[in-house]
């Protein structure tokens, strides 16, 4: 066999055992490069005499078109079976739904909250938001809470350490305080709900350290008692999606309102179930009542030319209520178990045109 046949046998078998089109480059940069076995016998040949140059050359001239046409075969079929695989990788299943499904719940606080503000924003009210660490002004002073009351002592709210100047910060044990800053940056009329966080020494299944409040106020010149009670009898029958609910206001006590009352709704207590609407039994909401006129000085507006009504409740508490959540404290756990149980897709936007819960 002559070397120029040992050759192209080589050169050739390295062209077949190429797996990929990197391989099969570097193939022909064997073969066919600068440096490559053909471009060196090349070469060679004018180490030849003359009668032997010409038959040698014919002979590679051949050999290197032979595995020029090798190469490009053998990048074909290559360049086929990587579209192929390709195509394979990128397959779309047209049976498979659009997008997937989400993931992510909706928490049902947030849930709830959009809820409220949707039911409140429709009868014109506006949100307003605070700090979440306020002082004794704002908490309780211009709220109307002596200096004796409970919720003043260490067992009942989250004190911080004395500042500089003696004072000592807290948590805020209820929206209220915002209503105090609205009312002291704004001129009535005013018609606001306060959702947030609120924070009280307390800790069981119905109650935790930090839970969510929403309160509202409607302060103008000609607002009354008849008006707060319409204003929450609508708010229940569009929150609990009932059509007749009954309710009950009960006169109680509030320094911060006069008359105070709590609000109670119509229920039915089976089996262990509970069901809102027309019943046998009433469960109590949330409290209410005309703001103290105590409370409108405090807050730079004159009593005697303005009143107006406030309320407020727990977003936890009728969350529990409404979707049959019966401890509290899941709310807070962080399991993913709960979440996709109680929770609601991101596309569940309340509004009262297409229902809140539709």
């Amino acid at each position: 066999m002559s070397d120029i046949e040992r050759l192209r046998e080589s050169l050739l078998s390295a062209i077949e055992a190429a797996a990929d089109l990197d391989a099969l480059e570097a193939a022909r940069v064997k073969a066919l490069g600068r440096k490559g076995a053909i471009t060196a016998e090349m070469k060679g040949l004018r180490d030849l005499a003359p009668e032997a140059r010409q038959g040698a050359g014919q002979a590679l001239n051949a050999l290197k078109g032979e595995i020029a046409a090798a190469i490009e075969a053998r990048r074909a079929t290559l360049s086929e079976a990587a579209l192929e695989a390709r195509l394979a990788a990128e397959r779309v299943d047209v049976t498979l739904p659009v997008r997937p499904e989400p993931q992510g719940r909706i928490h049902p606080v947030s849930q709830v909250l959009d809820e409220i503000v949707a039911i409140f924003g429709d009868m014109g009210f506006k949100i307003a938001e605070g700090p979440d660490i306020e002082d004794d002004f704002h908490n309780f002073t211009a709220l109307n809470i002596p200096p004796e009351h409970p919720a003043r002592q260490e067992h009942d709210t989250f004190y911080f350490a004395p500042g500089p100047d003696g004072e000592r910060k807290l948590l805020r044990t209820h929206t209220s305080p915002v209503q105090v800053r609205s009312m002291q940056a704004t001129k009535p009329p005013l018609r606001l709900i306060a959702p947030g966080r609120t924070y009280r020494c307390d800790s069981d299944m119905t109650h935790t350290p930090m839970f969510h409040q929403v309160e509202g106020l409607v302060v103008d010149r000609s607002t009354h008692m008849g008006h707060l009670k319409g204003c929450l009898s609508d708010f229940v029958r569009a929150f609990f999606e009932v059509e007749d609910v009954p309710v009950r206001f009960r006169p109680s006590y509030f320094p911060f309102t006069s008359p105070s009352a709590e609000m109670d709704i119509g229920c039915i207590r089976k089996g262990g179930e509970l069901a809102i609407g027309a019943g046998d039994d009433w469960l109590e909401i949330l409290g209410c009542g005309m703001v103290h006129p105590k409370v409108l000085a405090s807050c730079g507006v004159d009593p005697d030319e303005y009143q107006g009504f406030a309320f407020g409740m727990g977003i936890d508490r009728i969350a529990m209520l409404k979707y049959g959540i019966g401890d509290l404290r899941g709310f807070f756990d962080a399991d993913l178990r709960w979440l996709r149980h109680y929770g609601f897709a991101a596309l569940d936007i309340p509004t009262l045109p297409a229902g809140l819960t539709s």
